[in-house]
């Protein structure tokens, strides 16, 4: 004969449950699980966002890509604000590593004008990534606002200083 087994909890157990994750939150937070890949979440995020924004592109009309890259810069910001605000909390941590859509639309802001072309796309890239990292003047007080807000708004930033230096760069054709 087989006596029931008995689970006890301490109360720590019961006063702290395992953390919820929401998970349409932690799925666009995470750009689909790019913030899960290792080395450098941000930097994959950013690679996979100017890949999927060269697809749409070469499988579309060119007059389109202004307006995709505008358009999905545009709709991940105001998904993404919500969504790591959502997955800070969940994961007590003020800026998660993780969280990457906010390189999402930074990225698509810094293609807005770049031809589909690799060089552009390249110098895209890497002016994106140079600004995120580094975060000139006012970037890093971008971050101090309060959660999904802040996570985002450093991101839109580098994407915006991108977008000009690439239009200084395509203007005086250095590129």
């Amino acid at each position: 004969m087989r006596t029931p087994t008995v689970l006890l909890m301490n109360a720590t157990e019961i006063s702290n449950p395992p953390p919820r994750r929401t998970f349409w939150a932690w799925s666009v937070a995470t750009f689909a699980g790019c913030g899960f890949l290792r080395p450098g979440p941000g930097s994959w995020a950013s690679a996979i966002t100017v890949l999927i924004w060269y697809v749409m592109v070469r499988n579309s009309s060119s007059s389109y890509a202004h307006t995709f890259a505008l358009g999905g810069a545009i709709v991940s910001t105001l998904i993404g604000i919500p969504a790591a605000t959502i997955v800070a909390r969940e994961s007590q941590t003020k800026d998660p590593g993780f969280v990457v859509i906010d390189e999402v639309a930074g990225q698509l802001l810094s293609l807005i004008l770049a031809p589909a072309g690799w060089k552009y796309l390249f110098a895209s890239f890497i002016l994106f990534r140079c600004f995120d990292i580094l975060k000139p003047p006012p970037l890093r007080k971008l971050e101090l606002l309060p959660e999904g807000v802040g996570i985002m708004l450093d991101d839109i930033g580098a994407g915006v200083y991108a977008l000009l230096v690439l239009f200084l760069l395509l203007h005086f054709k250095f590129l």
